[in-house]
């Protein structure tokens, strides 16, 4: 099993990471919103590791911090969320904020994120509240890139909102209406936004 991976940054998206390690191996790797922010404007990263293993597909999981891995964990031991709806969790809600959630019971912003039903979100919080219970909520810091333009900061959500199954016809819309109110935003926070919109 892997632990971590350790490299140079050598692509980086809203939603995937390409480590290229000392001994000339590139990982591609999985990641939220949450680690994409939290890479930001950094040559090198660890990112701790969760491996899917199916019979089709061989899938990295790539995490900024145990905390965030913990509760990807957590989330795929619920009974119908996969790797790809915990990953669209947690670019909805930073760790804090999803174990905020979880302890206080609040399925209706769960319900919010693409893919998670009134059920599910319920099934989440009854399956996860004594696990959460006994996780410390610590606030992990951002390192936010503020130095992005607008037009920088549309393409990536967009193509992330895209990579993470919305049309991009939508995606374009959300990304456009929140940069319009709001300009100066991040990368994620845009994405954060245009996933409670859309």
């Amino acid at each position: 099993m892997i632990e971590f991976i350790q490299g140079k940054i050598v692509e980086l998206t809203p939603t995937q990471a390409v480590l290229l390690t000392a001994g000339g191996v590139a990982y591609d790797l999985n990641i939220s919103v949450y680690t994409f922010s939290a890479l930001q404007n950094r040559d090198e990263a660890r990112l701790y590791v969760y491996e899917a293993i199916r019979e089709d597909a061989y899938i990295l999981y790539g995490f900024t911090d145990k905390q965030e891995r913990e509760l990807f964990l957590m989330l795929i031991s619920v009974p119908g969320i996969g790797g790809a709806s915990a990953r669209m969790i947690l670019s909805s809600f930073s760790p804090s904020e999803l174990i905020g959630i979880i302890s206080s019971g609040n399925d209706a912003l769960l319900k919010k994120v693409k893919g998670i039903g009134a059920k599910t979100a319920q099934r989440i919080i009854v399956d996860l509240h004594d696990k959460i219970a006994k996780t410390q909520s610590e606030q992990m810091p951002l390192d936010l890139n503020s130095g992005l333009q607008a037009g920088q900061v549309a393409t990536e959500a967009i193509t992330a909102m895209v990579t993470l199954g919305f049309p991009q016809a939508a995606s374009q819309k959300v990304v456009q209406a929140i940069l319009k109110e709001s300009n100066g935003l991040s990368v994620e926070a845009v994405i954060r936004e245009a996933l409670k919109r859309i």
